[in-house]
């Protein structure tokens, strides 16, 4: 294509060899039907099925599907990070490519970035086909981070948005490698509006994030990036066990002079008091070590991905802010 596209949307893709046709069908119906030139970017995450011939085929079929593949998966994160790296759209749609995020709520986004607004995000009305433990933890999840960090990160959503070109552009200019995308674009500001809309149950395979294993690592990365509260419970709790300490010799020192002259004994009391200290000890070090080990990472200074394949930016010549080599 010669002409740059109006409306970007980028992909990300790990074993959805049975979305992608789909995806294309249903994102091509509602591009065409308001008239947008528009692009379609699919990262292919290091999946293990077919995706990457989908992506391929898909390409040769309609040149406005592009596609980037990773050398080995390195994470949804950073393949939304890909995306907007290779994005040449005014403005970026992220989307799911399990069609969880309905296509058909494309153009309300587009309306709303045409009336003014820089991002517009998908606030999530209920969620079909979601198990009670992914509704609750998620729930939890985003009153939380919420609560505890410095920025206004909107309820009940993810990372299903519109953004403005210089959003984007700010995005990228962001370095970090433990990325959480949720929190970058609130943090970067400009006009945000939220519209509700009802997400859909996958259309076809398994979700391949909603167990803990996935959801964990997640909320650290969210909670690290943005906030200083797990630092500050570790110095509080410290405090607070030096006080209890405190008061605690001093009524040993009051019974030893005033009262019952039976000694103070027991191996148990001064066993689970080392226990506590020793547990306490140990969960500020974790506390510390997952801010350091974030540190560390970041001054390694390795790409955040690494390309194998492109299909459909040959003539661009692109490679991604990330990308190295």
């Amino acid at each position: 294509m010669s002409k740059k596209p109006t409306i970007s949307i980028v992909v990300p893709v790990y074993n959805e060899e049975l979305v992608l046709p789909e995806l294309h069908r249903r994102v091509s119906a509602v591009m065409d039907s308001i008239g947008e030139t528009w692009e379609l970017i699919l990262v292919n995450d290091g999946s293990r099925d077919r995706s990457a011939e989908v992506i391929a085929q898909l390409h040769e079929q309609d040149e406005r599907v592009k596609g980037i593949s990773f050398s080995r998966n390195f994470g949804f994160q950073i393949a939304v990070t890909a995306g907007l790296d290779h994005a040449l759209g005014q403005a970026v749609i992220l989307s799911d490519a399990d069609l969880q995020d309905p296509p058909e709520v494309f153009p309300e986004m587009i309306i709303k970035w045409r009336e003014g607004y820089d991002v517009v995000y998908g606030q999530r009305k209920s969620r079909r086909g979601e198990t009670w433990f992914k509704l609750f933890t998620a729930k939890l999840f985003y009153r939380l981070i919420y609560r505890i960090t410095d920025i206004d990160i909107p309820l009940d959503t993810g990372d299903f948005r519109l953004m403005d070109r210089r959003v984007v552009d700010a995005i990228r200019h962001m370095p970090e490698r433990n990325r959480f995308l949720r929190g970058l674009v609130p943090w970067v500001g400009y006009k945000q509006i939220g519209i509700e809309y009802e997400r859909q149950a996958r259309f076809a395979g398994e979700s391949k994030f909603g167990g803990v294993r996935q959801m964990l690592p997640f909320a650290l990365d969210a909670i690290t990036s943005f906030s200083y509260v797990p630092l500050q419970m570790a110095t509080y709790l410290g405090f607070t066990i030096a006080v209890i300490s405190g008061l605690a010799i001093l009524a040993v020192v009051v019974i030893r002079l005033f009262g019952p002259h039976t000694p103070l004994e027991g191996q148990g009391t001064t066993l689970v008091a080392v226990l506590f200290l020793g547990g306490v000890q140990l969960i500020s070090l974790g506390i510390i070590g997952e801010y350091l080990g974030r540190i560390y990472d970041e001054v390694k200074g390795r790409p955040l991905y690494l390309v194998d394949q492109r299909w459909g930016f040959e003539e661009q010549g692109s490679r991604g802010a990330g990308e190295q080599g």
